[in-house]
């Protein structure tokens, strides 16, 4: 099958690496087209416009930063929209407010195409795999024609409801984790008399009932920052967390809730990003916790 993809970033990428292995022609646009370079001579087809993605694709996915990279990828010059999107799917995968969806959805029925939205769980490795999770909204005959493209993308996916419930239930999961990281930072901090090498701590730590799965995987990586002071490498970056905790918070907020612990975690994150650690992964907070605490 013929698949677009537009926004080849960390999480795009994993996309299409593992699109390419199960056999799709892939044709991919990226803001800066040198990024996508190392897609390429996998076998993705880099493409001049958006716009040209979607005219050479059956189904065409976008991963983009926030609502402003969506409106540019959509309707800016050589956009998605100008394109002839008669017999096309969209599947927006971006992690944003559900109104963005929402709203992109009308311009694209509108411009003669179907729309779905499919925000994911999981980071680079799970989209190189097809282990992520996906959250799907949209219409049935819409989803129907997309889903056996998931499903080699996902290791679940979950039809939740019409447009922007994907998103909804996006921001919901994706909260209790970026938390996490800021109350094993605090955890940490309460240990750190003790004098434990910090391969043995989070060993601990993350072999209780109040660690997430993803601690398995993440204590190695994280005890080695603690012991180096360097970072390793990113999945999801702190500047990426903290759009993610704005977004949730905005959210909040428009369906009448507050959110403390989000808005406590965003200011930790916040600062962080400012003391310089803003590309770092966001499993590693807690070493700049920890270096901003003793200054």
């Amino acid at each position: 099958m013929k698949i677009g993809l537009i926004g080849t970033g960390r999480l795009g990428g994993g996309m299409v690496e593992r699109l390419i292995n199960v056999g799709h022609d892939v044709y991919i646009w990226n803001r800066s087209p040198e990024k996508a370079q190392p897609l390429v001579k996998l076998g993705a087809t880099l493409m001049s416009s958006p716009a040209m993605v979607a005219e050479a694709a059956e189904i065409i996915l976008s991963v983009l930063t926030d609502a402003i990279a969506i409106d540019a990828a959509y309707s800016g010059q050589n956009g998605i929209l100008s394109a002839n999107l008669k017999g096309k799917v969209l599947v927006e995968m971006s992690t944003v407010r559900p109104e963005t969806q929402i709203a992109l959805a009308a311009k694209v029925i509108t411009a003669g195409g179907e729309f779905v939205e499919c925000p994911v769980g999981g980071s680079v490795m799970p989209a190189k795999e097809g282990t992520l999770l996906g959250l799907v909204g949209g219409e049935d005959l819409s989803v129907k024609k997309v889903m056996p493209l998931l499903q080699q993308m996902c290791r679940r996916v979950e039809h939740v409801g019409p447009v922007g419930s994907g998103s909804s239930l996006k921001l919901a999961i994706n909260l209790p984790l970026l938390v996490y990281w800021e109350s094993l930072s605090e955890a940490v901090a309460l240990a750190q008399h003790i004098g434990l090498d910090p391969e043995r701590l989070l060993d601990i730590l993350a072999d209780t009932s109040g660690a997430p799965n993803v601690m398995k995987a993440r204590s190695p990586k994280i005890a080695a920052a603690l012991k180096s002071g360097q970072a390793g490498a990113t999945f999801f970056n702190i500047d990426s967390i903290r759009k993610d905790l704005r977004t949730m918070v905005e959210e909040g907020q428009s369906l009448g809730y507050s959110l403390p612990v989000a808005q406590a975690a965003l200011s930790s994150y916040d600062r962080s990003s400012e003391a310089g650690y803003g590309n770092c992964d966001g499993s590693e907070l807690v070493t700049s916790w920890l270096a901003i605490a003793k200054k």
